[in-house]
């Protein structure tokens, strides 16, 4: 017969010698899991004695329970009327309120015009823990704010007499058709902005012919995300090498029977430490305290594993000894799909990456110019300057392999400019994480409704019926040119770049 629980009995066992949770409605015994735990033993003690579901259920995939708890760990259900008297305890002590309080329902998404708006709604509907995990950046967050401006000093040279009654964004990437160029970057936790998740960006950009590209940190496991995918949906699959490389063979393994919906592998090179993340850990932190303080425990300044913040423990386990010689061939080993390099940074790396897809055909299909979205190191250099360097020191890597990038996208005329310095395809992140917040599925729809719309207009008014047509001469870049070249990166007058440089 099941025993059942109290939830006063429950919230004696928090510690380290007992550790207990309620979750779905039963009672598990994690004390032997604290060890193991990826986040770190911190983040579930702070969880311990009461009713972890909320925080765990957006977070966790469904049937991570049953892949790593021994069944015996589940020692029965709760008593649903302590768990009631317990929780009216927990809303008044220990709930995190949202970032400002709506003062009623969201606005329809047809008034929304741009994603700054939408991103104010989202902030209105999801949870102080929620915003500062999508909104923090590195440092000083310089990295994510000029993401965004360097599109600004990039000005447009629209043709007339061209016929522009019609424009399409229809092109290929690593072969298949898309509907557009604008592709949703890796974002992981999708479940912290609504229910609807990864399944549900997947659905928003379905209407589109977008590709997306799953965080290897989804909340929701690779086969619920494409269960109801739109026929002829193109999917990329983010790989964080794990320090027990068997945790990624065998994820890789799960992808290589999801092929008919995922063509690439997308190796995150960008941020092998996780960057430090303020506004993110300042939350935890807050959180951390608030539970404390309920529990009557004395603080203590000691940072534990899984204090940092929802980034940082996202990182525990992640390999960050990658290199060329190693981690290629050893992909090669498990997945014969493309793989997606995301996270160059420099012209140098371009064109290394290069030289191994001519070396190794078929290894590389792609790279991803990216600064993590600001979010790893702090002033590192945007895509688009890493464009420009490619254009001048190694512009041959454009017939060797894709370029794509993303970071800072705020506009459809962004994404144009992109594709006109060379780029393929131009990624969203946390543009569509806000969407989620906003509307769920439906938000993410409106978004890329917004963005396809400035693309189109963008494109007719440069007098541009497809992408291919794209091209440096419907862009003035000299005011970006000049902060590179002309000593803002500090290349002298040797130069920086070795164009023989090996692997």
């Amino acid at each position: 017969m099941t025993q059942v629980f109290s939830a006063e009995e429950v919230a004696k066992h928090r510690s380290t010698d007992s550790c207990w949770v309620i979750l779905y409605g039963n009672v598990y015994d994690v004390t032997e899991f604290l060890p193991s735990h990826p986040g770190g033993s911190k983040i579930i003690l702070q969880l311990a004695g009461r009713d972890a579901t909320a925080e765990y259920d957006p977070i966790h995939p469904r049937g991570t329970l049953e892949e790593n708890l021994k069944p015996e760990t589940k020692l029965g259900t709760i008593d649903p009327e302590s768990l009631a008297r317990q929780k009216q305890k927990d809303d008044s002590e220990l709930r995190q309120p949202k970032t400002t309080a709506p003062a009623g329902p969201p606005p329809p998404l047809h008034t929304l015009l741009n994603l700054d708006e939408i991103e104010a709604v989202a902030r209105t509907q999801v949870s102080k823990k929620c915003w500062a995990y999508y909104f923090s950046a590195g440092d000083d967050l310089f990295s994510k704010y000029y993401n965004g401006a360097v599109f600004r000093n990039i000005l447009l040279r629209p043709r007339v007499f061209v016929d522009c009654t019609a424009a399409t964004t229809v092109t290929t990437l690593l072969g298949h058709k898309v509907g557009t160029p604008l592709y949703v970057s890796p974002a992981a936790m999708a479940r912290l902005a609504h229910p609807d998740g990864e399944a549900g960006i997947a659905k928003g950009i379905s209407r589109f012919g977008a590709m997306q590209l799953v965080s290897n940190n989804a909340s929701q496991t690779p086969e619920q995300i494409v269960a109801e995918a739109a026929p002829g949906a193109v999917f990329g699959w983010q790989l964080y090498v794990q320090t027990t490389r068997a945790k990624s063979e065998a994820m890789l393994a799960r992808i290589n029977k999801l092929r008919d919906h995922f063509k690439c592998i997308v190796l995150t090179l960008d941020a092998p430490v996780p960057g430090k993340r303020e506004h993110d850990e300042k939350s935890n932190l807050e959180s951390q305290i608030t539970v404390d303080s309920a529990s009557n425990e004395k603080g203590t300044d000691e940072k534990k594993p899984g204090g940092g913040g929802v980034g940082q423990q996202l990182f525990w386990g992640t390999a960050a000894d990658l290199t060329w010689e190693t981690t290629l061939p050893w992909l090669a080993q498990h997945t014969d799909l493309p793989i997606v390099l995301k996270g160059v940074q420099t012209h140098e790396d371009a064109y290394l990456a290069a030289q191994y897809a001519r070396k190794h055909p078929g290894s590389i299909g792609a790279i991803i110019l990216s600064n993590h979205g600001g979010r790893a190191l702090d002033t590192a250099p945007p895509a688009v300057h890493t464009l420009l360097e490619m254009r001048k020191y190694c512009p041959e890597v454009f017939d060797t392999i894709e370029v794509w990038i993303d970071g800072g996208i705020r506009r459809g005329t962004d994404v144009i400019k992109a594709l006109c310095l060379g780029a393929k395809a131009v990624g969203v992140g946390r543009a569509a994480l806000w969407g989620l917040g906003a509307g769920g599925w439906k938000g993410v729809d409106r978004t890329f409704e917004i963005l396809q719309g400035e693309m189109d207009t963008c494109m007719k008014l440069l007098g541009v019926k497809e992408v291919s047509e794209l091209g440096p001469r419907f862009i003035n870049s000299r005011m970006v040119e000049r902060d590179i070249f002309d000593g803002g990166a500090g290349l002298d007058k040797a130069g920086l770049w070795a164009p023989k440089a090996k692997l």
